[in-house]
Order: C-alpha cells, then structure tokens, then sequence
C-alpha cells in the first residue's frame, strides 16, 4: 500500500517540477520504512525495482515529455532492467535515487537508476524502455524532441553496451527454441 502512496506523494510533487535538461538526473529523497524490508531486515529486493518505476516518471516529468505523452495516450514499457546490490539498505534508512537517460538507440531508451545513502552507492541499475501509442512503438527521435533535444544520441558506455547485447540475445535465443 505504502507504494500508492509514495506515488501519490510524487504525482503531488510533480506539479512544481521545472523544467529540466534531457540529461540532468532526477533525484528522489525515500525512507525505507517496514513494510519495505524482507526477513533479513534490509529492503527487499523487489521494492527496488518499484522505487526505479518512480523514478522513471520523475525524470519523465522534469523533461516535460509525462504531461504530453498523458495527452497523446502513449504508455511508458518497460522492457528490462537490472541492478546489482552493493549495500544494504536498513529501516528507516534515508536514500536517494537518482536517475537519468544515458541514451537511446532506434527502439530503446537507456537509462542509469542509483541508490545513494549519504552519497554512498548502495544499489546500481540499468533499464531500456519504449513508449507505446495505439499504433505501436513511438520513434524516440519524437519522445527528445518533445524534450527539446534535436542532437543524435549519446555514445553508449561500454558495459551498457553489453548489457544491451546480452538481453538482446536472450530474446534471440528464445525466439529460435
């Protein structure tokens, strides 16, 4: 329940956001409460993936892409994500995530997401998405122009890159089983 509400704290927030950069990170302050914690008495590791999904639609929002894409009924897809742990988080733990798009090719947008306590890393993620609109994918040449953005994309960091080769041959290898 407690992630309805922290979505609602954001969208609240979201109304005040200014405007921002297509490569200026989001940064989001969170407290691990209680019910974020597994058995081991750190946060679990699925609320981690919930915490990214906020802060997707914050960066979203301060590159003033969330309000016209809610216009023109385009859902932001999620297409894989991975994060290592480096530290645990504990209750009541205050962390920040931040987030920011790294780059995009002709399908994907590729995004960095962090977990920081006191400017420490706890938590490193990768994630690529896509819009989708009633007719399929939207060309991300139109999601960073809404953005403001005409330039080419950003070179892609080499472990990036291999992050972004090895999901797509997983989904090579299971289409020829």
């Amino acid at each position: 329940m407690n992630l309805y509400l922290r979505l609602l704290w954001l969208l609240w927030r979201l109304r005040g956001v200014r405007r921002r950069g297509l490569f200026d990170e989001s940064r989001l302050p969170f407290r691990v409460l209680p019910n974020d914690c597994d058995i081991n008495l750190h946060m679990n590791n699925g609320r981690y993936l919930s915490f990214m999904d906020l802060g997707r639609v914050h960066l979203i929002a301060q590159t003033g892409v969330l309000r016209e894409a809610w216009r023109r009924r385009w859902m932001p897809v999620l297409a894989a994500a991975e994060i290592a742990f480096i530290r645990s988080l504990e209750p009541f733990d205050r962390f920040e995530l931040v987030t920011r798009l790294l780059t995009w090719d002709d399908k994907y947008v590729y995004l960095e997401q962090c977990f920081e306590r006191d400017g420490e890393l706890c938590a490193h993620a990768y994630a690529k998405g896509l819009f989708l609109d009633r007719g399929g994918r939207v060309p991300n040449a139109e999601l960073v122009k809404l953005a403001g953005y005409e330039g080419p994309p950003p070179p892609m960091p080499e472990s990036l890159r291999r992050w972004a080769d090895f999901t797509a041959s997983k989904r090579a290898e299971k289409n020829n089983q």
